[in-house]
This record gives C-alpha cells, structure tokens and sequence, in this order.
C-alpha cells in the first residue's frame, strides 16, 4: 500500500512538473505574453529625418499606453534588415507585425511566411506592390499622390497671371519608396494644369537634410534660373535651404519653396518665409496603429485602407499653429 502511495504521488509530480514546464515560455497558447499582452512586432525604415522620429517617438509612447508590448526594429534604410526582422517576429510568434517599408516592391516572400504562421501583418506610413492583398490585413498612412497634388495645386493657383517659363527643381524621397513615387506623380499631375511650369531638375536627396543640400548645390550650379523648388519632405527643404543661402539667395522670395511634411523645424522655417506652402503628413499614427493591432488579432473586420487625417499650411497659418505644434 505505501509502494502504490508512493507511485502515485510521483506521478502527480510528474504531471504537475509538466504542466509548469507548459506554462513557461513567451506566449502561452491563446497568443500574447506571459502577462496577457498582446505582443507587436514593429520595423520602423530608420531615423532618416525629423518626421521619421517623431514617428517612432509616437509609436513607442502608444503601445504601453494601450497595454501593448512592442518588439521595436530600426532597418537602418535597407529593406534586408526589414526582412530579416520580420522573420525574427515570425519566429519569436508575436501576435502582430507592423511596418513601414523602405521599398514597394520584395515583400511577397516574407509577407507569405507570416501569413502561413498566422500573424497579421499590418502596414504603416508606406504601402507595397503587392498584387496578393491577403499578405497584409491593412495600410493605414497618408495619400501621397494627394499630398503631391495638393503641392502642384498650390503653385499652379500661386503662378496664374505669370508669363514666361517658371522653372523647377525637384528633391525626390529614397527611390523606390511610395510617398517618393506617389509625390512625384501627384505634383506632375497637377502642374500639368500650366504649361509654363516646368520640373527643368529631378533628383533623389533620400528624404535627408544633408542630401538635400548637397543636391540643391548641383542644382544652383547647373541650372541659371530656378524659380520654384519643390522637395518631397521638409528636411530635405531646410538643407536645400541652406545651399540657397550659401549661394547668396533669398529663400522664399528668390526661389519658392514647397515641401511635404510640417515638422517643426519645416513650419519654423515656413513661418519665417523661408518656405512658402507645406502639405502635412502627420507621423502620428501611433494610436491608430495599436486600436487596429486589437482589431486584427481578434479577428475582427478592418477596411484595407485606412487615410490619415491632414491639412496644408501658409505662412500665416504656421504661425498660429506653431504653439501647439506636437512634432
């Protein structure tokens, strides 16, 4: 009788050990994190200009504020490092995976090994080429071709009455990504409305304050007359702004400048005449991104397509808008 107490009080532990073992590790069978937490995996595209951090900035503050734990990746501007940290939330099994890509297109492969470990894959910022929209549940982020619109509609309206060519420069965003090719297609489309403007200038500054002076210093020394610059972001603006200056040039007054973003530094420098129209993008999509992550992982319908809410600027709305500024 002792040696048949004994054997089953063995196996009670044994099976009490098993059932701890089972416990352990970083998601338990539901999904989540030990505590419960739904579990994100983000890849950002990297720390390229002021509205980029803002962006991350925004990101990292709403997901514990949602009770969301965030696995955070910087890819550094390469797509490689993007796919590679993907793969890495793949395999740690988070319940979300969220990012912004650096490139449209090379995304099938990896998007499909998340698919097939049932992960929800959620697009921020930048949509992909993807002709399989399945691979991803969502694209929440601006209209790039509208914001270039809204850009080439503010100069077409500024050069009404004007004879004679009005020549333009155009800093382009890190090639291959949507907001450079969806904002160059905007602003194109709309200039086409006159046909006195003229792009005379088009090339990639990578979204970056330094290139975009470096390349408007090509631009001045190549080109005799450039009336208007147009960049595809506000930091690319404020270096080419720079070189204006260096040249002995008035920014604002000598070249007119649009830029696409409103930054602070970017409605600064707009309230101060040195830029003369902003469109927003808005990097604040923190909040939405983590109420869609809820969404998603509980199966829940969400639309495809989801735009952000922005604006445009002149000189005299920065200013009053400055104060409350938030990025």
């Amino acid at each position: 009788m002792v040696r048949v107490k004994m054997m089953a009080a063995a196996a009670m532990t044994g099976l009490l050990a098993v059932s701890a073992l089972a416990g352990c590790g970083d998601k338990d069978a539901a999904g989540g994190s030990d505590d419960g937490k739904l579990v994100m995996g983000f890849s950002q595209v990297g720390a390229e200009s002021g509205w980029r951090t803002a962006n991350t900035n925004d990101i990292k503050a709403a997901a514990p504020a949602a009770g969301i734990e965030l696995k955070f990746s910087d890819a550094q501007g390469k797509q490689e490092n993007q796919i590679s940290a993907i793969r890495g939330f793949i395999t740690q099994k988070v319940d979300v995976i969220a990012f912004s890509p650096v490139v449209t297109s090379g995304w099938d492969a990896v998007l499909k090994e998340a698919k097939d470990a049932d992960i929800p894959v959620i697009l921020t910022d930048r949509a992909v080429d993807s002709q399989d929209t399945s691979l991803y549940k969502t694209f929440l982020g601006s209209d790039f071709v509208k914001e270039g619109k809204e850009a080439g509609d503010w100069l077409v309206k500024d050069s009404a009455g004007k004879t004679g060519p009005i020549n333009v420069v155009e800093l382009q965003g890190t090639t291959g990504a949507a907001p450079a090719i969806d904002r160059q297609k905007g602003f194109a489309d709309a200039i086409a409305a006159n046909p006195n403007i003229k792009i005379v200038k088009s090339q990639t500054g990578d979204f970056k304050r330094a290139d975009g002076k470096t390349v408007m210093e090509q631009f001045l020394q190549s080109t005799p007359k450039i009336d208007v610059l147009y960049a595809h972001n506000d930091d690319m603006g404020l270096g080419a702004i720079e070189a204006i200056e260096a040249a002995g040039k008035v920014p604002g007054k000598d070249i007119k400048i649009i830029t696409v973003d409103a930054v602070k530094d970017g409605m600064t420098a707009l309230a101060a005449g040195k830029i003369n129209y902003i469109v927003e993008c808005s990097p604040l999509l923190g909040t939405q991104l983590m109420e869609l992550a809820k969404k998603v992982h509980a199966g829940e319908s969400v639309e495809q397509r989801i735009l952000t809410q922005e604006t445009t600027f002149t000189q005299e709305q920065a200013k009053a808008a400055l104060p409350d500024r938030k990025y």
